[in-house]
C-alpha cells in the first residue's frame, strides 16, 4: 500500500507542479496583457484626449445669499447650458433615470457589454434598431463631440466614454450628462430644462416631471412640449409604463402622474436684479460656473416693486434706483438699477450712472471741518448773501437766516454756510480726501480743471455706489471700504482695515446731526415707532430738479435712493430729494427691517392675573403749536415782542426752548415764547409723568433797520 502511495505520489507531483506552472504563466500573461492594454489606453488618452471644451463652457449663474438663482447668461449660439448640481437635483429622478437608461452605470467602466449584446439581439429580432445600448457615459461623450450617428461614431463614443471614466468619478460623469443632455430648443441640461418647462429648479420634481425629463433627451425636438405636446405626452407615459413594469412606481402613482398636464409654453428664466446680476454672472469662475452674491432675492423683488410704484407716481420717463448695503460687511443686499426694463432707459444701471448728488455731499464737508478744527457742531455761522471769488450761492428757498450753528446749517441743508465751510476746508483737499477712499468726483464738462466751491451743491458727478461707500464710512467710524458684490468679498470685509475717511468722532458728530433731520410730512419709519435706532439721512436735489437723491444710515444698513430721468432730462413738478426720494428711503428701511425680522412665538391667549382688564393710558403730551418743522414769520423778536402762544395737550405741562424753561404767565397760565432772534429753535413740552414731545422750528423776522 505504501509502495502504491509512493508510486502515485511520484507520478502526480511532477504533473501537479507542471500544471501550477502553466496556470501561473497564464495568469502572468493575462496580467501583462491587461497592463499593456492599460498602458496603451493611458497613452492613447494622453495623445488623443477627449475634447472637454463644451463641458468647460456653461451658462454663468449669479446666486443670491441663499443659493437662489438671480440670473444666468447663455453660452454660444444663445444656448442655455446650466451646470448640473447633483446636491440640488431630485435623488428620485436620478435613481429612476439610471434604472431605465443605464442600470449598471455604477458598475461598468463606461461601456456596458451586457447592454450592447442585449441591444444587438433586440435589433436582430425586430429587424431594425430599437435599442442602441449606449450608456450615460457614452451619451455624455457624444454630447461633448457630436457626430453623425454611424457605427464608427458609436465606436468613437465608446472609446471616449472609457476615457471619461478614466478621468472623472462616476458622480462627475453623471453630472456631465445632466449638464449636456438636450431637452428641446436651446435648452441643455436638467436645470435649464426644469426651469424652462416647469418654472422651478430640479431639486423637487413630481413623478410626471421626472418622466418627461427622462424621455426628452432621446428625441428632444420630436418630443418638444411646446411644439409637439402629443408626442411629449406619449413619450412621458411610455416612461411611466416602463417604471411601473420595473416595479419602481406603483400603478396608482403612474396613473396620477399621467394626469399631470404637459407644459404648453416655456417659462422665462429668473431675472432678479437683472442688470447687476448679469454683471456678477460674468465674474463666475469657469470651473464653478456660478458666483455667490450677498444679494437677497426676496428683498430685491420687494424693492423692485417699490421703485416701480414710485416711478409711476412721478411722471413719464421717470425711473428710480435703490442700493441697500450692510454696514459691517459692506455686503450689497439689494441693487435696484432701474424701475423696470420696460421703461425708457430701463436697461441702464443707474447705480453706476454719474449724476449730481445735490446736497448729499454736505455731511462730508462738515465732517472734514470738525476733524480739522475748522468748525464744531455748535459753531455759529453767517447765512447771508455773500460772493466767493465770483461764485454766489443761494439757499434752496432763496431766503437767508442770519446767524445759525453748523448743526442747524447741516440739518436744514443751508447752502451759504456749506460753501463757506468748504472754502475753509479747501475744495482740493475735500476732493483728495474722497479719492483716498477710492471715490472719484467727475467734472461736468471735459477739461474742467476744478469744480471749486460748487462741489458743496452737487457741482460734480458721483455714482450711487460711491455715495454708498461714503455713507457706510460715516456709519462705520469713518472708515471707508469697497462695497462687497460677492459673498467671498463680504466674508473678507470685516477683517480688512479700509481707508480712513474721517475720524470716528467727526463721523459720529455728523450722524448725530443727520438723525435730527425732520422726516417727510406724515412719515415715520417703522423702526422709530417700534423703538429702533433713529435714521441719519440727507437729501439732495440737482440743478433743474433732474435728480432727487436720499441717503440714510441706521439699524446696521446704509440705503441710497435716486429718482429722475435716465436721460438726464428735466421733469415737471419741481420734485426735490425730500419730496421725491426721501419717502422711498423710508419705505426701503421698513422693507429691510421686515425682511430681517425673525418670526416670534405667539404669546399665550389667556391673560395672566392682573392683566385681565386694561384701562386706556395717556399717550403723553401732544404738541399742537407750533408743529414740528414749522417756519414762523414774526413781526419782531426779543423780550418786548408779542411772542408766540404755545399750545399742547396733556397734564402738568412744562415748556422749554433750547433747554431753557419757559415759565407760564401769571394769572392766565399761558406759556408765551419770545424768541431772542431769528433762527432755528427746539421747543420741548414735558408732562407730569416725564413724557415729552418736541418741535424743531425756524423763526423768521424782518431784517433790523
Amino acid at each position: 500500500m505504501r509502495r502504491l502511495s509512493r508510486s502515485l505520489s511520484s507520478w502526480s507531483h511532477p504533473q501537479l507542479v507542471e500544471g501550477q506552472g502553466q496556470t501561473a504563466r497564464r495568469l502572468t500573461l493575462i496580467l501583462l496583457a491587461l497592463l499593456a492594454v492599460e498602458v496603451v489606453a493611458f497613452a492613447l488618452d494622453a495623445v488623443f484626449p477627449p475634447d472637454m471644451a463644451r463641458a468647460a463652457l456653461s451658462s454663468p449663474v449669479a446666486l443670491d445669499r441663499n443659493g437662489a438663482w438671480l440670473r444666468a447668461l447663455p453660452v454660444e449660439n444663445g444656448r442655455w447650458r446650466v451646470r448640473a448640481d447633483l446636491e440640488r437635483t431630485d435623488p428620485e429622478f436620478v435613481r429612476r433615470l439610471i434604472a431605465l437608461e443605464d442600470e449598471r452605470f455604477w458598475l461598468h467602466p463606461g461601456v456596458d457589454p451586457i447592454a450592447i449584446v442585449r441591444a444587438g439581439l433586440s435589433d436582430l429580432s425586430a429587424g431594425r434598431i430599437v435599442s442602441g445600448g449606449s450608456t450615460l457615459s457614452m451619451q455624455a461623450a457624444r454630447r461633448l463631440e457630436p457626430r453623425a450617428r454611424t457605427m464608427g461614431a458609436k465606436l468613437a463614443d465608446a472609446a471616449r466614454a472609457l476615457q471619461l471614466e478614466l478621468r472623472l468619478s462616476k458622480r462627475e460623469v453623471l453630472a456631465l450628462y445632466l449638464t449636456l443632455a438636450p431637452y428641446g430648443g436651446n435648452l441643455e441640461g436638467v436645470r435649464a430644462a426644469s426651469l424652462a418647462w416647469f418654472g422651478h429648479e430640479p431639486s423637487s420634481l413630481t413623478l410626471g416631471e421626472q418622466a418627461l425629463l427622462i424621455a426628452l433627451p432621446q428625441s428632444p425636438e420630436a418630443r418638444r412640449p411646446d411644439r409637439r405636446p402629443a408626442n411629449a405626452r406619449a413619450a412621458r407615459d411610455d416612461v411611466l409604463a416602463r417604471l411601473e413594469r420595473r416595479g419602481l412606481v406603483s400603478a396608482a402613482q403612474a396613473e396620477e402622474a399621467r394626469a399631470e398636464p404637459i407644459p404648453q409654453t416655456r417659462q422665462p428664466f429668473p431675472a432678479v436684479a437683472w442688470q447687476v446680476a448679469g454683471q456678477l454672472a460674468r465674474l463666475a469662475p469657469t470651473r464653478e460656473a456660478s458666483v455667490a452674491t450677498p444679494l437677497d432675492a426676496a428683498l430685491q423683488t420687494r424693492l423692485e416693486a417699490l421703485a416701480a410704484a414710485v416711478a409711476d407716481g412721478q411722471g413719464p420717463g421717470t425711473s428710480a434706483a435703490v442700493l441697500v448695503v450692510e454696514t459691517e460687511t459692506r455686503a450689497v443686499r439689494a441693487a435696484v438699477a432701474s424701475a423696470g426694463r420696460d421703461r425708457p432707459g430701463g436697461w441702464l444701471d443707474m447705480t453706476r450712472a454719474l449724476r449730481s448728488p445735490g446736497s448729499a455731499l454736505k455731511p462730508f464737508i462738515y465732517a472734514f471741518a470738525f476733524e480739522a478744527g475748522v468748525a464744531a457742531p455748535d459753531t455759529r455761522m453767517r447765512d447771508a448773501p455773500i460772493r466767493f471769488a465770483g461764485y454766489q450761492p443761494e439757499n434752496f428757498d432763496r431766503t437767508f437766516h442770519d446767524v445759525v450753528t453748523a448743526r442747524e446749517a447741516l440739518a436744514f441743508s443751508l447752502n451759504v454756510p456749506a460753501v463757506a465751510t468748504l472754502e475753509r476746508v479747501g475744495p482740493a483737499v475735500f476732493e483728495a480726501r474722497l479719492q483716498a477712499a477710492d471715490v472719484t468726483l467727475v467734472r461736468p464738462r471735459s477739461g474742467a480743471v476744478d469744480p471749486g466751491l460748487a462741489l458743496a451743491l452737487g457741482g460734480a458727478g458721483i455714482s450711487m455706489r460711491d455715495l454708498a461707500v461714503l455713507y457706510a464710512a460715516l456709519a462705520d467710524g469713518g472708515v471707508a471700504k469697497p462695497l462687497a458684490w460677492t459673498q467671498a468679498e463680504a466674508d473678507r470685509r470685516p477683517k480688512q482695515a479700509g481707508a480712513r475717511l474721517t475720524t470716528a468722532d467727526a463721523a459720529e458728530q455728523v450722524l448725530d446731526i443727520l438723525r435730527e433731520s425732520p422726516p417727510p410730512q406724515g412719515r415715520t419709519p417703522t423702526a422709530l415707532i417700534t423703538g429702533g435706532a433713529k435714521l441719519a439721512f440727507k437729501t439732495g436735489t440737482s440743478y433743474g430738479f433732474r435728480d432727487a437723491v436720499a441717503a440714510g444710515a441706521g439699524g446696521g444698513y446704509v440705503v441710497i435712493v435716486w429718482t429722475g430721468r435716465p436721460d438726464g432730462g428735466a421733469r415737471g413738478g419741481n420734485l426735490t430729494g425730500r419730496e421725491a426720494a426721501l419717502p422711498l428711503l423710508f419705505d426701503v428701511f421698513d422693507a429691510v427691517r421686515a425682511e430681517g425680522s425673525a418670526a416670534r412665538p405667539l404669546a399665550p391667549r389667556q391673560a395672566p392675573r392682573g392683566l385681565t382688564d386694561l384701562e386706556q393710558a395717556s399717550e403723553g403730551p401732544r404738541l399742537i403749536f407750533p408743529p414740528d418743522g414749522a417756519q414762523i414769520q414774526v413781526e419782531a423778536v426779543g423780550p418786548s415782542s408779542r411772542g408766540l402762544a404755545l399750545a399742547a395737550r396733556g397734564e402738568g405741562l412744562r415748556w422749554y426752548a433750547d433747554g431753557r424753561p419757559l415759565p407760564p404767565e401769571p394769572g392766565t397760565g399761558r406759556v408765551v415764547w419770545r424768541p431772542e432772534a431769528a433762527g432755528f429753535y427746539r421747543l420741548t413740552v414735558v408732562d407730569a409723568q416725564g413724557r415729552g414731545a418736541e418741535a424743531k422750528v425756524r423763526v423768521r423776522a424782518p431784517a433790523a433797520q
